[in-house]
């Protein structure tokens, strides 16, 4: 009775120890695999190393902006991965197979892909924005009250430096789907500003005296894109011109045209006596008003 007693609850401890020796044994039987798919892992790494490189100095020679460079590098990296683990997954598991392993890649990037919906966004959306020609590093754009320029464009998200100084890192799902202004995409850009003139003043003298001043400036570009001045309409205290003309399409180069031309037309007008008006107030009263004189009025 004591020995079989003693057998039972040897049992359990035997069960154990063979388990431990069917995995020891397992595993030395899968050691061979392992060193194998290990290597395949470490080629894949020099691959993946030596590719790149390669492919970078082809890269170099193109035109393409080196955010595109960086993405199809990105791309090559990544083909040399799923390629190398897949042949050491074969290797370590003789069972699995090249189709049901992309088979369980799909159904993972299903579900993958619902968890990580607004990261692949900002990835497509950056990968369409890098081929596009319209949008470079250095322009300045405008975007749902964003406005700056230009300083990176990365696969998921794009830098755009404020005339501040600030950086705002805005995701490349924002600058896809909404419209974008690209306000450096051609070299010159138009200006206007309102001018006024008194109503006793000639318009043609005024039209005249305010082209002159404009093209005086030195930051107009008037040689293939004309100065433009339209009477525009009658305000409450002037006849007000409508003053156009073209410069730099920079934020900065912009302003400073602004103020040159706001400036010499105003010494242009005032040199021709022109004057500018401020605004004129006509008070009616539906009956009479007594007037009366102060003390010293009555005296003179």
């Amino acid at each position: 009775m004591c020995i079989a007693a003693r057998r039972r609850a040897l049992e359990p401890v035997n069960i154990l120890l063979d388990q431990l020796r069917g995995i020891a044994r397992n595993s030395i039987e899968v050691l061979p695999s392992l060193a194998v798919a290990l290597v395949v892992i470490l080629l894949t790494w020099l691959v993946s190393k030596i590719t790149a490189s390669l492919l970078s100095r082809m890269l170099e020679r193109t035109r393409l902006r080196k955010s595109l460079q960086e993405l199809f590098a990105l791309l090559t990296s990544i083909a040399v991965w799923v390629l190398g683990i897949m042949t050491a997954a074969v290797i370590l598991f003789p069972g699995l197979t090249p189709a049901s392993i992309l088979a369980g890649l799909g159904i993972g990037s299903v579900a993958i892909g619902f968890a990580f919906k607004d990261v692949f966004e900002n990835f497509l959306a950056g990968i369409i924005i890098l081929f596009r020609k319209e949008m470079r590093i250095g322009d300045f754009v405008e975007c749902e009250d964003i406005e700056g320029e230009v300083s990176r464009i990365a696969i998921r998200e794009s830098h755009i430096r404020q005339t501040d100084g600030q950086l705002v890192i805005v995701p490349n799902s924002i600058l896809f789907k909404n419209p974008l202004t690209i306000k450096t995409h051609l070299d010159h850009r138009r200006v206007t500003v309102i001018c006024g003139v008194a109503y006793d003043v000639d318009v043609d003298t005024a039209r005249s005296v305010i082209s002159q001043a404009v093209q005086g400036c030195d930051t107009v570009i008037s040689d293939d894109k004309p100065v433009q001045i339209f009477a525009q309409e009658f305000a409450s205290s002037s006849i007000n011109f409508e003053v156009t003309w073209w410069t730099g399409s920079t934020p900065l180069a912009v302003r400073q045209s602004r103020d040159q031309v706001v400036a010499a037309v105003k010494r242009a007008l005032d040199d021709a006596g022109i004057e500018i008006p401020f605004p004129y107030r006509t008070l009616t009263f539906k009956e009479p008003l007594a007037m009366t004189r102060a003390h010293g009025d009555r005296d003179a």
